[in-house]
């Protein structure tokens, strides 16, 4: 990558909102992408890529729902392991890094939601714009709101097979 966050493209918003609310319930992930042995557990590949019981990233490339504009998003970007991430009211990430670079739709927040990615600040608002981010560099991400925030983070390299 050449920048830590990229923007490389637009989506339809209110689209992604609208089949985002047929999901089902979930707290803080839901699974977008499965691989064959767990196509039926939305839950499972949302944590820890060292929780994957030794499954590879690039395996959960099968869309696990109805989702027919997500779906082809994921497929036009290449994603793999694509999951809801929903972070909720005044919380924090711990400071890591990926094994691969994150694709980033940022569904809902605000302007005191924001990544720090080697110790510099960057703002993704929810405007339709999809980010490429760097997130193999050591990151976290704040949100210091009073509301959730939404983000379709998916991975696009799989560096962790290399």
């Amino acid at each position: 990558m050449r920048n830590v966050v990229e923007k490389i493209g637009t989506v339809d918003l209110e689209l992604i909102r609208t089949e985002l609310a047929l999901l089902p319930q979930y707290d803080t992930q839901i699974i977008l992408q499965s691989n064959q042995q767990h196509a039926k557990d939305y839950t499972f590949g949302t944590d820890m890529v060292k929780t994957l019981n030794g499954l590879s990233e690039s395996s959960f490339q099968y869309p696990m729902f109805d989702l027919p504009y997500i779906n082809s998003l994921m497929q036009h970007y290449n994603l793999f392991r694509t999951r809801v991430m929903c972070m909720h009211e005044k919380t924090c990430y711990s400071y890591h890094h990926d094994f691969t670079p994150r694709l980033h739709i940022p569904v809902h927040t605000n302007e005191n939601c924001f990544f720090v990615i080697e110790k510099q600040v960057y703002d993704l608002p929810a405007d339709g714009t999809v980010y490429l981010v760097n997130t193999t560099l050591a990151h976290t991400f704040v949100n210091a709101s009073w509301e959730d925030r939404i983000h379709i983070v998916g991975c696009q390299t799989d560096t962790d097979e290399a």
